[in-house]
């Protein structure tokens, strides 16, 4: 079993438009609480021992939240610890001192996962890689995820134009060690980014990376209407799939 897990919450959320304005979108209020508490709770309840927290934008409120909740967390600054630099790469390349030599899982803030799912990701204490993906009935608007047989991950098609599958990238990840021997490699991308799914891409081309489909429910926190999304869903329990 895996006791190490990553979340990454430094992004300055801008789809959430002004609602994340004064405070990271993590921390958006969701039926009383923090979305951040529900995303925790889950990984607490999936049981995860070590918890980093990588932070960024108004971090000081990040810091209010872990002291006044006492999670057991660890948090990393990564606007402190690279500055002038972004992409979902930079968590994981910030928690190296935490991380290097062991298999962790690593997973969005802003994503709502099951502890089903991350238990599954948990579980996978071998010596692959390892990609979460979900089918989507709009692969175009995310990463999808090109399988050959075994589950093996050919390569990465971020928002592709034109059809090459419909399961998709929903950043729950679990790394081995070598995903520190191929990250300091990655290139700015187009975006002007640092990405992990470019270290993944590198993996894959070596044929160490597998995927694991989601079994659970899943939610993108994103968007002002992914608050009434989440709410609906703690209400009834229940969430289609994307």
């Amino acid at each position: 079993m895996i006791d190490d897990i990553l979340i990454s919450a430094g992004g300055k959320g801008t789809r959430m438009k002004h609602l994340s304005k004064d405070m990271p979108k993590h921390l958006l209020d969701v039926e009383g609480r923090p979305f951040l508490h529900y995303v925790l709770n889950n990984v607490m309840q999936a049981g995860f021992e070590n918890i980093y927290l990588v932070v960024g934008y108004r971090k000081e409120h990040m810091e209010k939240f872990a002291a006044l909740h006492q999670y057991p967390i660890t948090l990393i600054d990564q606007f402190g610890e690279m500055p002038g630099k972004y992409g979902t790469a930079c968590p994981v390349m910030c928690a190296r001192k935490y991380l290097q030599g062991k298999q962790f899982v690593s997973i969005a803030g802003d994503n709502y996962y099951s502890v089903k799912d991350l238990t599954a990701m948990r579980d996978r204490d071998d010596a692959y890689t390892y990609v979460g993906g979900l089918v989507s009935e709009h692969p175009e608007d995310w990463g999808v995820l090109v399988v050959r047989e075994g589950d093996v991950l050919e390569r990465i098609v971020e928002k592709p134009k034109e059809f090459v599958g419909n399961l998709t990238n929903v950043s729950l990840y679990k790394f081995t060690p070598t995903v520190f021997d191929v990250i300091d490699s990655v290139g700015i991308s187009s975006r002007g980014e640092y990405e992990i799914t470019d270290a993944i891409s590198t993996l894959a081309k070596r044929g160490n990376v597998r995927v694991k489909k989601l079994e659970d429910s899943w939610i993108d926190f994103g968007r002002p209407e992914d608050i009434q999304r989440m709410e609906n869903f703690l209400r009834s329990a229940k969430f289609p799939l994307r």
